[in-house]
């Protein structure tokens, strides 16, 4: 994408109702609808996050389908969820918000309890050992989702890394979290929820086009 493509995205998320793009100053130091997300919505209905959106395509597919639910997409690139949040003003999508902020700080963007679904959907699987941390399924990513999601509410992970999703499956099991779903192509499974195959976000197009299988994983926290 050309720079003034991004630049041009940039100045339009500014006008968008359903964008928030905080500091991370504002982030840590108290953020206002921490906790006040229903007043955002203007309902007290469920919501469900999207991590690493990318073009927001689940959190978009997601929402049309589940109007009594609101969804919010996360992604440090706004220049990519532009067009999710485009997307859901052109088609009046009330139950649609877009963050961007680096998703290490979701714990100071909810409230406990407050999240009642994750979605993780490819995210990069830091592969090399001194990128663990970053990893979106390690241990201290975890316990932040696991602070704001409401109790027995679960996660999802859909990625094409064997190595997130092994990685994933050999911590869940290593920690006692129950995995309620987990396969390694979800498009040769007969058993695949409707959600997971329904859907197909911009990269996944791309690794079903190069031969990759798609795996999932959805699994409930128990600290």
């Amino acid at each position: 994408m050309g720079s003034k493509n991004k630049l041009k995205r940039f100045k339009e998320n500014e006008t968008f109702a359903n964008v928030i793009q905080p500091t991370r100053e504002e982030v840590v130091n108290n953020f206002s609808l921490k906790g006040k997300w229903n007043s955002f919505f203007k309902n007290e209905n469920p919501i469900v996050l999207e991590l690493g959106c990318g073009k927001g395509e689940y959190t978009i597919a997601l929402a049309e389908k589940n109007p009594d639910k609101n969804f919010i997409g996360i992604d440090i690139k706004g220049a990519r969820f532009w067009r999710g949040a485009k997307t859901a003003i052109e088609n009046d999508m009330q139950n649609v918000a877009f963050i961007r902020t680096q998703i290490e700080l979701i714990d100071f963007i909810f409230g406990d309890n407050e999240v009642n679904e994750i979605w993780i959907t490819f995210p990069d699987p830091q592969i090399k050992y001194k990128r663990t941390k970053h990893r979106l399924t390690n241990t201290d990513f975890l316990k932040k989702y696991h602070k704001i999601l409401k109790q027995d509410s679960c996660i999802n992970l859909k990625t094409d890394s064997e190595f997130m999703h092994g990685y994933t499956l050999g911590l869940l099991h290593g920690e006692g979290h129950e995995i309620l779903h987990s396969n390694h192509d979800v498009y040769k499974n007969y058993y695949s929820p409707e959600e997971v195959t329904s859907t197909q976000t911009f990269y996944e197009q791309q690794y079903l086009e190069q031969g990759k299988p798609i795996t999932y994983i959805k699994f409930k926290l128990n600290y």
